[in-house]
């Protein structure tokens, strides 16, 4: 037998043992961080919602957030702001994560505030995704997700950074930053917003492409049930 022929078939075996490896490294410390955050069956949480857009006058908000398995999610501030996330965006760890038809793909490591972090990215197996990629980065030791890109067909590309403190046995942030950038100075679709009157839109001083919605959690009930109503939007 031809002595190349053996070894070229030797280094593409070679490559492709390499790669389903890592795809089984990469699925399983997916499964190992899905596994945490898959404690939280739902939860009621206190916080302190900060809105930061350059053309929007906002004052920090006292917020309750809502969650419950698998997908439900809402943001809700009696006098101001309701925030829903819609089609492809999500600002829940939980929704991101609670997909299973995507490829994940090995994207090698970086490092974030002094922490080694793994990057994985996530192709959608399905056509009619609305997500067309998403980037996390995770610890490989404690399993947390610090940080998440997804870029969506309609709703253009957010990231979310996940800040963990006191809440991290359970998988859930101190803090949670969302960034996404600002389109002919309108909110992303994927977001939903009820004004009072204490919001002034002023587009008069626009410094920046970019806007953020920085969410501070006080404290959470975890696991205690939360009634479904509380999802429903208004009419």
């Amino acid at each position: 037998m031809n002595m190349k022929r053996v070894s070229f078939a030797a280094s593409v075996f070679l490559v492709l043992a390499s790669a389903i490896a890592q795809a089984q490294d990469m699925n399983e410390l997916i499964k190992k961080a899905k596994s945490k955050i898959d404690q939280v069956r739902d939860y009621q949480a206190t916080a302190l919602l900060k809105l930061n857009v350059s053309f929007l006058q906002v004052p920090d908000s006292k917020v309750v957030v809502y969650y419950k398995q698998p997908d439900k999610f809402r943001v809700v501030q009696q006098k101001g702001i309701s925030i829903v996330p819609r089609g492809g965006v999500s600002i829940n760890l939980n929704t991101i994560l609670n997909g299973k038809d995507y490829t994940a793909i090995d994207a090698g490591s970086a490092t974030m505030n002094g922490k080694q972090l793994r990057i994985i990215k996530l192709l959608p197996l399905a056509e009619e995704s609305e997500v067309v990629l998403s980037t996390m980065y995770i610890d490989p030791q404690s399993y947390l997700v610090k940080k998440i890109v997804s870029t969506t067909k309609e709703n253009g590309s957010y990231t979310i950074e996940f800040i963990y403190g006191k809440f991290s046995s359970w998988a859930l942030p101190d803090e949670l930053l969302f960034t996404f950038n600002i389109k002919d100075y309108k909110l992303p679709k994927g977001m939903t917003f009820d004004y009072d009157n204490e919001i002034k839109a002023d587009t008069s001083g626009l410094k920046s492409s970019k806007g953020e919605v920085r969410i501070v959690f006080n404290q959470y009930t975890i696991n205690k049930g939360v009634n479904d109503e509380v999802f429903r939007l208004k009419p």
